[in-house]
């Protein structure tokens, strides 16, 4: 306990430090029609995961080497495509190298069986990509990542799968952003970047694999269900709407609420939190613990997100649409 309060305390001092280097070096984020803000704000405070996930090896003895290399490499080329902008080529080289080093940890790097390693691959660099896209209003990413850190935290304490001080570092990481950036519009004092959201897609995703191998149960991805409906559907729209995926935009349903129905950042933040917590919590403690109950769980969770985000873009796109008409006169 002693050792989490340290970190704690260490995890505050750095942010602070950051944000200095980050006014000095003016490592900031300028609105355009496609944010969800309208202030200049400082980018990159997202660095503390990088940060916890290196002080918890410091701590407890470098425990996952190369998992930890593979962190560094993707957050440190995301932190630079925060400061100056690099090509879609290197940042996905950069991923997929990570993802990688991820693999060669968790012991799945297997030469005989190369096409499920690389589906597996691009399933993992595909999700770090749609945790990405899902950082886009101040409190969803800090906040989200508690919703899913915590319901690991729970699991891992009964079953013991992955080392506990890393997801229980992790968390601490998280609440200390969010004392940067859970903040209503316009108030907060940085963003994630992509070094932060890269960079907790990253660690979520390996605790995920270290549970979903040790469990031979895949379902355990439903920790990350209400992201995956709001990410996938939406890429699936766009790929609809013939738009390049590489271009920004503001067609996510977390994004909807908070620019065209005006719902506060903080309690969209809040409902994603929330929306995931019960259906985590309720397959932790309600769903029988068997591979078939996994399954019938997860396809109707999977079915009642889908169909809800369906009826509200049927109700609120439009909205949208709206929008993007009055940017062109």
């Amino acid at each position: 306990m002693i050792i989490y309060v340290l970190v704690l305390i260490l995890l505050v001092i750095a942010e602070l430090l950051y944000f200095r280097i980050a006014d000095r070096f003016n490592i900031i984020d300028r609105p355009n029609e496609r944010s969800s803000h309208t202030t200049v704000v400082l980018r990159g405070g997202g660095i503390i995961f990088l940060i916890g996930a290196w002080m918890w090896s410091a701590f407890y003895g470098f425990e996952y080497p190369w998992f930890l290399i593979g962190l560094t490499l993707v957050a440190g080329v995301s932190f630079v495509d925060d400061v100056h902008s690099l090509p879609d080529s290197v940042r996905l080289v950069a991923q997929f190298a990570a993802a990688i080093f991820a693999f060669y940890q968790l012991g799945i790097l297997h030469l005989s069986m190369w096409w499920m390693v690389l589906v597996a691959l691009v399933v993992y660099v595909g999700a770090t990509n749609v945790i990405n896209f899902m950082d886009g209003i101040n409190g969803i990413t800090a906040g989200y990542s508690l919703a899913v850190l915590v319901p690991l935290a729970i699991v891992n304490l009964e079953g013991d799968y992955v080392e506990q001080s890393l997801i229980v570092s992790t968390i601490l990481a998280s609440l200390v952003f969010c004392i940067f950036n859970f903040r209503p519009k316009g108030k907060a004092k940085c963003f994630a970047g992509d070094v932060g959201s890269i960079g907790i897609a990253y660690i979520m995703l390996f605790l995920l694999g270290v549970l979903m191998i040790k469990t031979e149960d895949i379902t355990w991805l439903i920790f990350l269900i209400v992201y995956g409906v709001d990410g996938c559907l939406t890429i699936i729209h766009r790929i609809m709407l013939h738009e390049n995926l590489g271009d920004a935009h503001r067609k996510h349903a977390y994004q909807i609420m908070a620019n065209e129905l005006k719902v506060g950042h903080v309690k969209v933040a809040l409902l994603y939190m929330f929306i995931q917590l019960v259906v985590s919590l309720g397959f932790i403690y309600i769903c029988p613990n068997t591979l078939i109950c996994h399954w019938l769980y997860m396809i109707g969770a999977l079915t009642v997100l889908t169909v809800a985000y369906i009826l509200f873009m049927k109700k609120y796109y439009h909205l949208h649409e709206e929008y993007l008409a009055s940017l062109k006169h």
